[in-house]
Parts: structure tokens; sequence; C-alpha cells
């Protein structure tokens, strides 16, 4: 099973950017279709952005259309989500895992999540 670990995020402003990573152990990565979700307080994790195995297919969120680009890099067992222009509703703990696509349905083990604080 992959296991992942989350890291990049920390306390900025809004307009600013960051680059969150998720590194994964295991040859199952590179065949994992994977998605990045967050989670406030109170409510449900939501998928924000979601990649197949090989990139080529990506999915946005209507809330980070624009803003945030993700990416991965098979041979270095990472996946990666730009955010640019960050608002202070992107605050949140950031966690990635495996999911099945086009569904988004994650169904790998969670890792314990980069957060994400965007002050005003």
């Amino acid at each position: 099973q992959v296991q992942l670990v989350e890291s990049g995020g920390g306390l900025v402003q809004a307009g600013d950017s960051l680059r969150l990573s998720c590194a994964a152990s295991g040859r199952a990565f590179s065949t994992a279709a994977m998605g990045w979700f967050r989670q406030t307080p109170g409510k449900e994790r939501e998928a924000v952005a979601a990649i197949t195995s090989a990139g080529a297919r990506t999915y946005y969120a209507d809330s980070v259309q624009g803003r945030f680009i993700i990416s991965r890099d098979n041979a270095k067992n990472a996946m990666y989500l730009q955010m640019n222009s960050l608002k202070p509703e992107d605050t949140a703990l950031y966690y990635c895992t495996a999911i099945m696509y086009p569904t988004r349905a994650p169904i790998g083990s969670w890792g314990q999540g980069t957060q994400v604080t965007v002050s005003s």
C-alpha cells in the first residue's frame, strides 16, 4: 500500500502562493490516480484537484479552478499542488491520497496532512 507524506503548508497572506508536495512510497504510486483534498473543522473533506496516473487528465473544484495546478512526477514518486492567488477560504488541512478517477472517491490511506492558513 502506498504511504503518503504531505508538506509545504504554511501561513501566508491573501494573494500569495504555496506549493504543496505529496511524497509517496511504494511502486504502486505510478499506477494510481491521485487527489488533493482539504478539510476545515466541522466540514467534510472535499476534493480540490485530481490527476490520472500518467498525468494526462486533471480535475479541479470550481473554487480553485484557474488558481491551483496539480502535477506529478512518477520518477520521484511525488505529486504537487501549486496554489496561486490564495484566499482566506483556502485555509484548511490539505491531504493527498489515491483515488478512483473520474469519481475522485478516495481509496488510499490518509497522511497527517499539511496546514494551509491564508490571512486576509
